[in-house]
């Protein structure tokens, strides 16, 4: 994942804004130029209009934009993005959700014409999340929310909504283990030729090509250079010494996974890529840090045996992400742990 998407170790995450943060922005409606304020999203007056209302935006996502030219272009634009979609698609829109794990898109609740409920999402422009409507067409809502429209050049989808929508990680960590084995064992199927996917290989090169940026852009006191070193050297061999190839979620872990009434729990949010489905154990791990820490490999030992994987390629796959995975702080004694605890 790029690093704004992991929950208990955000790999190069900034921290959020204040909510006194306003960011001023252009609609143009007709002939009119409106300029919309965006403020923290919950101290909206929903409304059902878009061109009556000011846009909110989380500050989460207000951070990521900040990252790049390209992703600020992206935000300038998204209010017009928001009003064009919302008359294609006959919504009534509410105040979009604002969490911290709000970073890489925009999510609002929606009603469609006939008053079935949905969510709109327009992600950001984001390496990771580039094929999200490709992936969740593929596997048309099994075991995923369905994507109901799409909008491929926007970025934007309208997904089925989950009711009552809340999150894996009310249950405990066991039992978290159990539903996501089940999840990630009816994701990875292989899709047929031609498709869009992009190869584990290419995700693993980009954050090794981050990584080497950011080490050398500035010092880092306690950078442990040999761990990083055999992080990338891994994040190099892993995806050429598989065995099978399936189409991965890459970043499923108990905040990704909703109650729903048409299943138990539904899946959101995948990022695919076509690779080792070892690699798609470690979000979840990283995401119970205290446990993956205290009782290492007893932890990794038990996910993988639920996913039927090998385990050794799990630790290997942990220990390149905890290692040389790229981030803003060097010295995260949580992840040189994990690193130091799996060293090949």
């Amino acid at each position: 994942m790029e690093p704004e998407l992991n929950e208990s170790f955000s790999f190069g995450s900034a921290q959020s804004g204040t909510d006194e943060q306003m960011v001023q922005l252009n609609l143009h409606a007709g002939h009119s130029n409106q300029t919309l304020a965006w403020t923290p999203a919950r101290n909206l007056v929903e409304r059902s209009t878009i061109s009556e209302m000011a846009i909110s935006i989380p500050t989460g996502l207000v951070v990521s934009c900040r990252k790049s030219a390209e992703r600020t272009a992206w935000l300038d634009r998204l209010p017009a993005a928001l009003r064009k979609l919302q008359q294609e698609w006959s919504l009534e829109l509410g105040a979009p959700f604002d969490t911290s794990e709000v970073s890489c898109s925009y999510v609002t609740p929606a009603v469609c014409r006939d008053g079935s409920p949905a969510e709109l999402k327009v992600g950001m422009p984001h390496m990771e999340g580039e094929h999200e409507i490709q992936g969740l067409r593929f596997w048309q809502g099994d075991p995923t929310v369905r994507l109901l429209a799409a909008d491929d050049e926007l970025g934007a989808m309208l997904l089925e909504r989950c009711e009552p929508g809340t999150a894996l990680r009310e249950l405990d960590e066991p039992a978290q283990d159990i539903v996501i084995s089940g999840l990630l064992r009816r994701l990875w199927r292989k899709p047929s030729e031609p498709h869009p996917f992009r190869p584990l290989s290419a995700l693993t090169a980009h954050w090794s090509a981050e990584t080497l940026a950011r080490v050398a852009d500035s010092p880092h006191t306690g950078l442990d250079m040999g761990l990083v070193r055999e992080g990338l050297r891994l994040f190099d061999e892993l995806p050429r010494s598989m065995s099978t190839e399936v189409l991965l979620a890459t970043d499923l872990h108990a905040g990704n996974v909703l109650r729903a009434k048409r299943e138990p729990w539904l899946v959101i949010d995948p990022k695919p890529f076509l690779g080792d489905p070892a690699y798609d154990a470690t979000q979840h791990l990283f995401n119970c840090d205290a446990r993956l820490r205290s009782d290492p490999y007893s932890t990794i030992r038990r996910f993988a045996d639920l996913l039927e994987v090998d385990h050794a390629r799990v630790r290997l796959w942990v220990f390149a992400r905890a290692a040389a995975e790229p981030r803003d702080d060097w010295e995260n004694a949580a992840l040189l742990e994990i690193a130091r605890a799996f060293a090949p």
